[in-house]
């Protein structure tokens, strides 16, 4: 029923094109088969009498009727595919779709990273179980035709005897029952066997796409992958095997009982024939209705095919469901933010503790920290300090476990989440780089707006990009993907130019906050001493936070906050933290020395 309910939101005239095809699929192979026994029937009359005759005459018409039913049948084949293909491409963009509003509902980033909602998504997709949702229709449709088949051949069975028909109807029906429940049972267990699935898909991913390639040939891990994803695949799959053997002995007895019901109607209809009881017309007809009563119960790989189809469908909905978007306050308060987008006094980390789900110890306990807007705030910390963290509670990607953000006073959490995060421009150290235009790149269609071609080229400009952009084969319109024709790739530090380039632009249409997570992790010598002499034009003006591990991008920023067991331990300029001799003091004395052979002094 969802599979049909959805077909029929696709497109109701679908709806009633895949009913008609299922009569089709219900009458004409039947027809076919009666039509050419009522044919066989009439053939020794005509063959008495001559084609000339009155019985050849009616041989010919039952003949033509047999050839049109069977040419009518043979068409199903070919009607079949196109409108599957319809169906399917129709489907694969209605689930796609919900697929990504679903996922792309919530604000936060939490769910993509719940192992429940993983599954979930893989098996949407069609992953766990490799069988595409988008199918099911016409897989149901094709499987109540044939359902529909074998029942109109048991009537006509019962038009002989009416035992019989009843009986055959019966006892595939008794057949069916234990092979449904194993292969509801085999699905089942493949969906509980959702994470070691996934990991085999993963590593199949690794092994056939081109991000673990190089890798996977330098370290020699063909092998290696192989093996993993056998063991994965296994170790999903051995409880199924198990049932199966479980369930198929329920499924042997009862086959046994089917095979003495289709005995005793073949071992009747052969005696009365042989008594001259039935003529040779309808012994053709009752004799192929035999074996077609066999689609009312028998099981083949396309029922284990459409459940596993069947299977991804709840888990959409329940996708759909529970992947909303949070409540948001009616009033945001006015006027948290002013109307250039940027915070007028301060961003205050207020007692904020956070705790990843299923972690056993606290990333952030009773933080502390001022963010004064326009100022540069520069983050340092060890590595695992929760210094990205950090950014992601103030993009509200997460929200804290307790304690609060404030803008201005206002909580972070009475903010409308979306309008807040077009206030944050970021640089992640992990930044995408999408298969698109460089124009597309950096501007993403932010706003929905057009393309503010000064703001575009102010932003790379300032990002350093202009150049890079310039030789471009076609500038801001080349697709920077080698995969595509005309594309070009760039180099790690292009691209993070370009990254740096999108939040630039962000700023420029009216993002007020800028995050810059290892801005210079990738840029080579040059490029690094050319942004550390445009950082403070970059941030002027703007609530600005700088994670580096380098610091000579850190001694820049107006202040320096040291992030040490969950908690701001330090707090000040760079002048300030050498002073006190503390932890930055020590850090920065430790990479000094890496430069100066060891004769920096404190």
């Amino acid at each position: 029923m969802r599979a049909l309910r959805l077909l029929a939101s696709v497109g109701p005239g679908l709806l009633w094109t895949v009913a008609a095809f299922v009569v089709a699929e219900a009458v004409l192979p039947n027809l076919t088969l009666i039509a050419m026994g009522r044919a066989t029937g009439r053939i020794p009359a005509a063959a008495r009498d001559g084609l000339g005759s009155g019985a050849g005459h009616s041989l010919l018409i039952a003949l033509a009727i047999a050839g049109v039913c069977y040419g009518l049948s043979l068409l199903r084949g070919p009607a079949q595919d196109a409108l599957s293909a319809l169906v399917r491409a129709r489907m694969v963009v209605t689930l796609q779709r919900r697929l990504v509003t679903a996922v792309g509902a919530p604000a936060g980033i939490a769910h993509l990273e719940d192992p429940e909602t993983l599954d979930r998504l893989a098996n949407a997709q069609g992953q766990l179980m490799n069988a595409a949702p988008a199918d099911a229709p016409m897989t149901i449709a094709a499987q109540l035709g044939g359902w529909l088949s074998g029942t109109m051949a048991c009537v006509v069975l019962a038009t002989f005897r009416w035992w019989l028909g009843l009986a055959m109807f019966a006892a595939w029906i008794a057949v069916r029952r234990p092979l449904g429940q194993l292969i509801r049972t085999r699905v089942g267990s493949f969906r509980a066997a959702g994470e070691p699935l996934r990991r085999a898909w993963y590593v199949f991913a690794l092994a056939t796409r081109p991000a673990a390639a190089k890798e996977a040939r330098v370290f020699g891990l063909g092998g290696w992958l192989a093996a993993e994803h056998r063991a994965h695949y296994v170790a999903g799959l051995t409880p199924t095997w198990h049932e199966i053997r479980r369930q198929g002995r329920r499924v042997a007895a009862v086959a046994v009982g089917v095979f003495a019901v289709f005995a005793l109607g073949a071992g009747t209809l052969g005696w009365t024939a042989y008594h001259r009881e039935v003529g040779l017309g309808t012994l053709a007809v009752m004799l192929t209705m035999l074996p077609s009563s066999m689609a009312v119960g028998s099981v083949s790989m396309t029922d284990f095919q459409l459940e596993m189809m069947l299977t991804a469908l709840p888990d959409l909905d329940a996708l759909t469901a529970s992947l909303v978007p949070a409540a948001e306050p009616a009033d945001s308060g006015g006027s948290a933010v002013d109307p250039a987008g940027m915070p007028r006094r301060e961003i205050v980390f207020e007692d904020v503790g956070f705790r990843y789900p299923g972690a056993e110890s606290e990333v952030f306990d009773g933080l502390d920290l001022t963010l004064r807007a326009g100022e540069s705030t520069a983050l340092v910390g060890g590595n695992g300090a929760g210094k990205t963290t950090l950014v992601t509670l103030l993009a509200r990607l997460r929200d804290p476990s307790r304690g609060r953000i404030l803008v201005d006073g206002v909580p972070l959490n009475a903010l409308r989440t979306r309008e807040w995060q077009r206030q944050v421009a970021v640089v992640y150290q992990d930044y995408t780089r999408y298969p698109l235009t460089a124009q597309e790149n950096v501007a993403l269609s932010l706003l929905g707006g057009p393309v503010d071609e000064e703001a575009l080229q102010q932003a790379a400009d300032r990002a350093g990009a202009l150049d890079l952009v310039k030789d471009l084969p076609n500038g801001w319109h080349t697709v920077l993907s080698p995969q595509y024709e005309g594309g070009q790739d760039l180099s790690g530090g292009q691209w993070q130019r370009i990254a740096l380039a999108r939040a630039l632009y962000a700023i420029a249409r009216g993002a007020g906050v800028l995050v810059l997570d290892e801005p210079t992790a990738q840029l080579d010598v040059r490029a690094e001493a050319a942004f550390y002499e445009r950082f403070l034009e970059i941030t002027h003006g703007v609530t600005s936070i700088v994670i580096s591990h380098r610091f000579s991008t850190v001694r820049r920023a107006d202040r320096i906050a040291v992030l040490d067991g969950g908690r701001i331990t330090e707090l000040g300029d760079h002048a300030q933290l050498l002073a006190r001799e503390g932890t930055y003091a020590e850090m920065f004395h430790k990479q000094a020395a890496a430069f100066t052979g060891g004769r920096e002094k404190r």
